[in-house]
């Protein structure tokens, strides 16, 4: 894996985390969409952007986030390599098929 992209896509998963444990959404939230917009076409990374989406909703006891998460886990597992929406932020607020615009930055890493 190219290092920016490494390096940007631990840090999303490490601040994600983070802010799950210590009960703020809305940063999990920020933090896993960013790392799952950069971990699309890695089907274990993918699937555990969406995990750990999974556990926000849970956590927040969102019921539409827990269920939307579900399929979602197991298409990035199947679908990850084949076909991805570009950008698309993950939630279960959004349509899983919905590619999405992209920050430069984003773009700059993904294109490396």
């Amino acid at each position: 894996m190219r290092d920016a992209l490494h390096a940007a896509l631990q840090q999303a998963f490490t601040e994600g985390q983070a802010t799950l444990q210590r009960g703020d959404p809305d940063a999990a939230y920020a933090w896993l969409e960013r790392a799952h917009i950069l971990s699309q076409r890695m089907p274990l990374r993918h699937a555990w952007s969406h995990w750990l989406m999974l556990r926000v909703g849970w956590q927040g006891r969102d019921w539409r986030e827990v269920l939307g998460q579900l399929p979602r886990i197991l298409a990035a597992l199947l679908f990850s390599r084949i076909w991805v929406p570009v950008g698309n932020s993950g939630r279960a607020r959004v349509s899983a098929f919905a590619p999405m615009p992209l920050s430069e930055e984003l773009q700059r890493l993904l294109d490396q």
